[in-house]
């Protein structure tokens, strides 16, 4: 594709995820440099104007996914673990795999993971980098987000070997990477920290920093980790993403949303790995919700996966008057989309298709015959179809996909994969017996 500065989506149903707006049965979109500048019934435009025109009859476009919680260097064993239960995880994936990982694997593993994600649709996304051993592998992370074009957040957390060995406190490489590499938090690239449970002078030390460098934070919480100590500690932030949540009763859960938080869920792995039911339908209304992948060792990273994974959850326990919330496919794709976006405090940026925002979105096949008839346009986004039905993917109005297929072909990219999965070996399987030994 020639970058002409202007591209017109000519015909297409729009869901733009944003309530002023609206849907639009049929509509054009036009993108202007890197933002969306209109989104009308029909976009008039100069014939002799060099603008890329699109024809997306039969075409569904959203905003980009959303993704808020995703462990990026992971992809590294992609797959590797279907088996496994969270506990080992940690201690194989995290603690014997992870021990291993130089920086030029965390570079290839990160700018992988940050690729695919964008050819899956999924513009902007929180890489949740729990693999720092050193400064380099921190430097290399950053390096490979910059070279994809992905929106992301990187959060700074210490690798479960480390913390198993020094605790939770974060070191001060953070200052470093926020006063040289990530000073601008309106870049495309920005920084948050990882704050895990630690002791009371590690809990205090992180908070501190996070307020001292002004940055927002993420942590993983459940049912062990009581949000309550958090408070009484007085080292909840405004604005952290708490991840999982699974087994959290309702008044913990409502501290969330008293300070200001939000709660990522991951339904797909928590099903899988045994985190317990995802909080999808069981948390109270005033807490704002999101969706992520979380690890590619054993799901698919992909958000068809994740909307279909959140709605069978919210479905199933998500009924009745003391449930919490039921959810819709409409729903579902604002968690996808839009409330990932406010999650992450990038609403003003994306997650909707409002004139003015960067031009991130999806383009999907609604012609295809194993998603025809389109009688409701979320319902058949989010349960009928898949990475299959993506025709184009924009990142602030660059093509990443067109015509069904990556713009720009990674052979390279593969074959690394390949050759670093091949040293670093099977992801090994601890049993419980050996767990309990360690």
């Amino acid at each position: 594709m020639t970058d002409t500065g202007a591209t017109l989506v000519r015909g297409a149903t729009i869901l733009t995820m944003d309530p002023v707006i609206g849907d639009f049965d049929r509509a054009d979109l036009l993108i202007e440099g890197s933002r969306i500048s209109a989104v009308a019934p029909a976009i008039p435009i100069d014939p002799d104007a060099e603008v890329d025109v699109i024809d997306a009859d039969g075409r569904i476009v959203i905003p980009g996914f959303v993704d808020t919680h995703r462990h990026l260097w992971e992809v590294l064993v992609r797959g590797g673990g279907p088996h496994h239960t969270l506990e080992q995880y940690y201690t194989d994936v995290l603690g014997h795999v992870g021990s291993q990982v130089t920086p030029e694997d965390v570079h290839l593993g990160t700018k992988a993971s940050a690729l695919s994600a964008l050819l899956a649709g999924i513009t902007t996304l929180q890489d949740t980098a729990n693999i720092q051993l050193t400064p380099a592998h921190t430097d290399a992370a950053i390096a490979a987000l910059r070279e994809t074009g992905v929106r992301a957040v990187f959060c700074y957390g210490n690798p479960y070997p480390v913390m198993a060995r020094y605790g939770a406190g974060l070191g001060d490489d953070v200052r470093r990477i926020r006063s040289e590499l990530l000073p601008d938090d309106d870049a495309d690239v920005t920084m948050a920290l990882l704050t895990e449970w630690g002791d009371d002078d590690a809990e205090r030390r992180n908070a501190w920093l996070a307020r001292d460098l002004g940055v927002r934070t993420a942590r993983h919480v459940g049912a062990s980790t009581p949000l309550s100590r958090l408070r009484d500690l007085g080292v909840l932030q405004s604005g952290t993403t708490f991840i999982h949540g699974n087994g959290l009763p309702p008044d913990e859960l409502e501290l969330i949303a008293d300070s200001g938080g939000t709660l990522s869920v991951a339904p797909a792995i928590e099903l899988l790995m045994g985190h317990g039911i995802p909080m999808l339908g069981r948390t109270p209304p005033a807490v704002p919700l999101s969706l992520s992948t979380s690890a590619e060792v054993t799901v698919a990273s992909d958000f068809f996966t994740q909307m279909r994974a959140a709605l069978q959850t919210g479905r199933t326990f998500g009924r009745g008057a003391d449930s919490g919330r039921e959810l819709t496919v409409t729903d579902v794709l604002g968690l996808a989309t839009r409330d990932g976006a406010a999650a992450l405090g990038l609403d003003t940026r994306t997650g909707t298709l409002t004139p003015g925002k960067d031009a991130d979105l999806i383009i999907l096949r609604a012609d295809d015959l194993d998603v025809t008839p389109v009688h409701d346009p979320a319902s058949t986004v989010v349960l009928q179809m898949d990475r299959r039905h993506i025709d184009a993917v924009f990142r602030a109005g660059r093509a990443v996909v067109r015509d069904g297929a990556a713009v720009e072909s990674r052979p390279e990219l593969v074959k690394a994969l390949q050759v670093a999965a091949a040293r670093l070996g099977p992801v090994p399987r601890t049993s419980a017996s050996q767990q309990r030994r360690s």
